[in-house]
């Protein structure tokens, strides 16, 4: 029997038992990348580079960004997935069926080295890209971190607050890696309050000593680059949240960190929602809105734009397609 993928104990990636998955066979027919040029949207080319951004989405989660309805969702992305834009796979989960969960494709590859002007190795896809991605260990932590924020960023379609802002971990490890690895760092914009956060995804798999050793990497960061993002860290309990808290409330509080708390036990579907609680008073559970008034001196993370020698594919995505609204998701 293959052995088993860790998982956290709920959320995405929380059911899958085996490293194996199914694969969606492609047509055979290949259009040649310039043919793409007058077949391909603006919402099709941005969502390219989001899966490459991000490493793999599922149709939910795809469905929730770009598109009003779920069955348009999977029309389009059926027509991506046989051009070679995108692939895709299914893992085997313990109970029913899983979603398809979208890669970058041969032909998204491809498309994106052409704007960047280098070869698809350089952007690191491999043929084994889907291979490596499905059998990882780290799956469900990655779908993980990608729901809550794919949730996040689809709240601006129905309302003013959203993420502005979405940097994955690889690009953050190219931005601050000498310095600190968050599984993502985003912007969360209401109104005129903004909350500038690195995240911290906690599946329980790790011990609480090795979560609290990040502290240190985050407090080296806020000296060295003089900024001040918070802190957000969530986890997948609510008696999870309340270990973690023991242990790095003190710590937080020696480093001045902007540190706050939220389990998948109460964020469910609204992690925009009160279900932060920070490691200082107000012992009160606030929104994300009420953190980014709750610290005045809130800053961005440096190195937010790409440097003079980088590529058009090391600006950020924006977490939502072009001209996207809640009227407008065809």
């Amino acid at each position: 029997m293959a052995p088993a993928l860790p998982r956290p104990g709920s959320g995405p990636g929380s059911r899958y038992i085996a490293r194996a998955a199914t694969t969606r066979t492609r047509a055979p027919a290949r259009v040649p990348l310039a043919a793409l040029a007058s077949r391909l949207t603006p919402r099709d080319q941005w969502l390219v580079r989001m899966v490459h951004e991000h490493r793999v989405l599922t149709t939910g989660q795809i469905h929730r960004l770009a598109f009003s309805a779920r069955r348009r969702a999977q029309r389009r992305l059926l027509v991506l997935h046989r051009l070679g834009l995108l692939d895709s796979f299914r893992p085997l989960t313990a109970y029913g069926s899983s979603p398809e969960h979208y890669t970058l494709g041969p032909a998204g590859a491809a498309l994106l080295a052409a704007h960047a002007d280098c070869a698809p190795k350089a952007l690191g896809w491999r043929p084994t890209h889907t291979a490596r991605i499905a059998f990882s260990p780290s799956l469900g932590h990655d779908l993980g971190t990608n729901d809550l924020l794919v949730r996040l960023a689809a709240h601006r379609h129905t309302h003013q607050a959203g993420l502005t802002l979405w940097l994955s971990a690889r690009s953050c490890e190219r931005r601050w890696g000498d310095l600190v690895h968050p599984d993502a760092y985003a912007h969360w914009s209401d109104g005129d309050r903004l909350l500038p956060f690195f995240l911290e995804y906690d599946t329980g798999s790790q011990n609480l000593a090795r979560v609290e050793a990040k502290l240190d990497a985050y407090a080296h960061f806020t000296t060295t680059t003089r900024a001040r993002p918070a802190l957000l860290l969530h986890t997948s309990t609510a008696s999870r949240e309340h270990a973690l808290r023991q242990r790095l409330t003190g710590t937080a509080h020696r480093y001045e960190l902007l540190f706050a708390t939220a389990s998948a036990d109460l964020t469910a579907d609204t992690p925009w929602g009160p279900w932060w609680l920070p490691a200082h008073p107000p012992a009160l559970r606030l929104t994300l809105t009420e953190l980014a008034t709750h610290w005045p001196d809130l800053s961005f993370a440096p190195d937010l734009e790409p440097i003079e020698t980088g590529t058009p594919l090391d600006l950020p995505v924006p977490p939502l397609p072009p001209a996207a609204t809640a009227s407008s998701r065809t």
